[in-house]
């Protein structure tokens, strides 16, 4: 037995996060071999702490399946690498990736959606930040439990706030809770590059951003000067709704900034006491959305009152209840989007020294 026996065993299990196998997407890090025996190191590009065992014991258990492998130690871990962003933009230099959450349509449920994708990131082990970028309207704070006002150590940057492990930015607690942000495009837009490049981010393998509904200046600033791995439209069933995430999903096309997926919120309504099942909103339409725009349906959310009480105490569902049904699909989702961002080719860009090239020769 040699390195390309277990390699091409290795390269018969698929990913069922991904769909791809190990070695072609080029994340084996080391193999060893004795006698009839392997140990291997691989590395996935996407966070899978809540998953490792399983993953762990099926890599195992597929190579030992073979009768040439008596034993298989797996070592399973998680590389976060930069992706390729829009346009000649580079990545952040604190911020691997920066993963942006719209609708197009205010009532959908985006920022519910958003912290609980940016907890769920964390909670399979990856270092995520949250962007409250709704400068008009924020609730992440809200959502979150946050109190007080950022800090800032150098008089320059702001230090985020935390919120259940996350870094946290938003104009919200900057501002009395009730005053009204009557601020025109371009101080809106300043705000938000403030927001997202004077806060001292402790390096991130991921920020989300809570968008704005809309396709005005917010998204405008977003695709010229914030560097964008991909983005997630959440929508409902309903048709009103389905046709806004439509706008939603091409102005990201025309950005040239990558649809990651599809979230259906909202999708059905189990009720609590006979447990009947009822499609207020519609049904099918997140589907036949990701579907006849090539792009995948990564969850569907149910309309869940403990989602809403959740998020209204200031405690969201992959931290109030992470292992109920509600909390593995959230989790779920964000492995969801981490791993289709991992299938993006990774961010080859990078900060040359500017030679410039002068003349010491006087004319005669």
């Amino acid at each position: 037995m040699d390195k390309a026996f277990v390699e091409q065993r290795l390269a018969s299990w698929t990913d069922p996060n991904t769909g791809l196998d190990p070695v072609s997407a080029h994340q084996v890090r080391g193999i060893g071999i004795d006698g009839d025996k392997v140990a291997l190191d691989i590395a996935f590009g996407y966070p899978m702490f809540r998953q490792r065992d399983a993953l762990t014991d099926s890599i195992r258990q597929h190579l030992e399946a073979d009768p040439a492998i008596t034993s298989a130690v797996v070592t399973l871990s998680a590389r976060i690498a930069a992706h390729e962003v829009q346009g000649e933009l580079k990545p952040h230099p604190k911020i691997r990736n920066i993963i942006a959450v719209a609708s197009a349509k205010g009532g959908v449920g985006k920022s519910t959606t958003a912290v609980n994708l940016a907890l769920g990131l964390q909670a399979q082990g990856a270092r995520v930040g949250l962007l409250d970028a709704d400068i008009y309207g924020p609730s992440v704070p809200l959502m979150l439990g946050l109190t007080g006002k950022p800090d800032s150590k150098d008089g320059h940057s702001i230090e985020p706030m935390l919120g259940h492990g996350l870094q946290c930015q938003s104009i919200g607690p900057m501002v009395e809770q009730d005053t009204a942000m009557i601020w025109r495009g371009p101080m809106v837009t300043k705000a938000l590059q403030q927001l997202i490049n004077d806060t001292n981010w402790q390096e991130l393998d991921y920020l989300v951003i809570d968008m704005p509904p809309g396709t005005g200046d917010i998204q405008l600033t977003l695709s010229q000067k914030i560097p964008v791995a991909g983005a997630v439209i959440v929508t409902t069933p309903q048709e009103i709704a389905l046709r806004d995430a439509v706008r939603g999903l091409n102005m990201f096309k025309q950005m040239s900034i990558t649809v990651l997926g599809v979230v259906e919120n909202m999708s059905l309504h189990v009720c609590s006491n006979c447990g009947h099942e009822s499609h207020l909103f519609g049904s099918g339409g997140g589907e036949t959305l990701a579907r006849e725009h090539g792009v995948e349906l990564i969850s569907s959310i149910p309309l869940d009152v403990s989602i809403r009480t959740a998020i209204d105490a200031g405690a969201p569902t992959v931290i109030a209840e992470p292992d109920s049904p509600q909390g593995e699909r959230y989790i779920e989702m964000a492995t969801r989007v981490a791993a289709n961002l991992a299938k993006r080719p990774k961010n080859r860009r990078i900060d040359l020294p500017k030679i410039v090239v002068q003349s010491n020769q006087t004319s005669p």
